[in-house]
């Protein structure tokens, strides 16, 4: 193997780690935001949660099939924001899909082949739920620098 190989292959398992790591924070945020939506939106929570779960376990299979150990998850997480209420909570939800995106969109650069697509999936599905949340779009999702908001967006922090 060439160390360029190496490189890539390096940089792929950073991206995945990172993918896993939102993905960690975001079942945790999806519990807050699960207690404190209105009842009408639970149902878009849980599949967002359902989803998170799910595309977590498969990164987690990812990283071992590359022979490193998934990154854990932290016992707790740090919110960005006071997440009392329904709106707050929706806020919230939003900012957790805007930073998986985020991730994604690195997987995505740094992937090839199935990755690569899968990655691409995993994007568009978490722009559309911060589509669904927010209420509006972005130009770029996952590209906070090209969609006019450099700054950090909301999420768990460890």
């Amino acid at each position: 193997m060439s160390e360029t190989d190496k490189g890539g292959e390096k940089e792929q398992l950073k991206a995945l780690q990172a993918a896993l790591a939102a993905e960690h924070a975001a079942v945790y945020g999806y519990g807050v935001v699960g207690g404190r939506i209105r009842a009408e939106q639970r149902s878009e929570a849980r599949a967002a949660y359902d989803a998170h779960r799910a595309r977590r376990d498969a990164l987690a299979r990812e990283v071992r099939d590359l022979g490193a150990e998934p990154v854990a998850a932290s016992a707790a997480y740090a919110l960005p924001f006071p997440v009392p209420d329904s709106a707050a909570a929706v806020r919230f939800a939003a900012g957790l899909e805007d930073r998986v995106a985020g991730v994604y969109s690195d997987l995505v650069r740094a992937a090839g082949g199935q990755l690569r697509g899968t990655a691409a999936e995993a994007l568009r599905e978490a722009a559309v739920r911060a589509v669904r949340w927010r209420g509006e779009s972005v130009a770029f999702p996952g590209l906070a620098e090209r969609a006019g908001t450099a700054s950090a967006s909301p999420a768990p922090t460890a």
